[in-house]
């Protein structure tokens, strides 16, 4: 049975997640062109998470839940607190700009930006690679839809299946250096892991194989050199 805690340190998710789901639905019945109510409620769903989480790091507790796969401290929470924030400044700045392209056709905009947000605070408060790599394909995974909203767009559409053949690639190196690094240390956990590494008493050739698949994978997402070719069009 789950504890108590462990709903303490996702509290915040779990009200992300769930309004997003309410947004999707409330947006059916909005109609005017600028997603007038669509756009406020998510801004204030977003201003509640960014005061939850904002609250649960000034408490300055740590907190490891749901079988040490995911914590909750400060510094998660900080980060979490700024990633609300700039999904919100973005939010802002991208309606006009989404509106003059016929991209508000539908809350899309709104509910798939939460989404990714949802991926990322999965991804900071992640103390294992399972869930790391959970938190990182949400990310990206409504980030492939929102590179596509703009449907009648040619080069939206091609920079959208480029970034999800590229990212689906990188999904494959990730989850293949997971395997070896599971191979060589025999835990996902992070702490797990730096214990092992640690101690000397690990296959180094094969960890040092997965380290590669990984960094690899990651390098992929985040667009660095030389992984970027997706970059320039998405």
């Amino acid at each position: 049975m789950i504890d108590k805690l462990s709903w303490i340190a996702v509290y915040p998710d779990i009200v992300l997640l769930a309004m997003a789901c309410v947004i999707a639905l409330l947006d059916l019945g909005v109609k005017t062109p600028l997603r007038g109510a669509t756009y406020v409620i998510t801004l204030v769903t977003l201003a509640a998470v960014a005061y939850m989480q904002a609250d649960q790091a000034l408490d300055g507790s740590t907190i490891y839940g749901f079988g040490n796969m995911i914590v909750s401290d400060a510094m998660g929470n900080w980060l979490k607190f700024f990633s609300t924030i700039a999904v919100m400044v973005t939010l802002v700045y991208s309606r006009p700009y989404a509106a003059h392209r016929g991209m508000l056709r539908g809350g899309e905009l709104f509910t798939l930006s939460i989404f990714s947000l949802l991926g990322m605070s999965v991804m900071i408060s992640g103390n294992n690679l399972l869930v790391i790599y959970m938190g990182l394909e949400l990310l990206t995974l409504s980030s492939y839809a929102l590179v596509a909203l703009r449907r009648d767009n040619a080069s939206a559409t091609e920079a959208a299946m480029k970034y999800f053949v590229l990212g689906a690639l990188a999904s494959g190196f990730l989850l293949y250096g997971m395997s070896m690094l599971y191979g060589a240390t025999g835990s996902l956990d992070i702490t797990a892991i730096f214990k092992a590494v640690s101690s000397g008493q690990v296959r180094h050739q094969v960890l040092v194989f997965g380290l590669v698949f990984i960094v690899a994978g990651v390098a992929f997402k985040v667009g660095a050199v030389p992984f970027h070719m997706w970059v320039p069009d998405v």
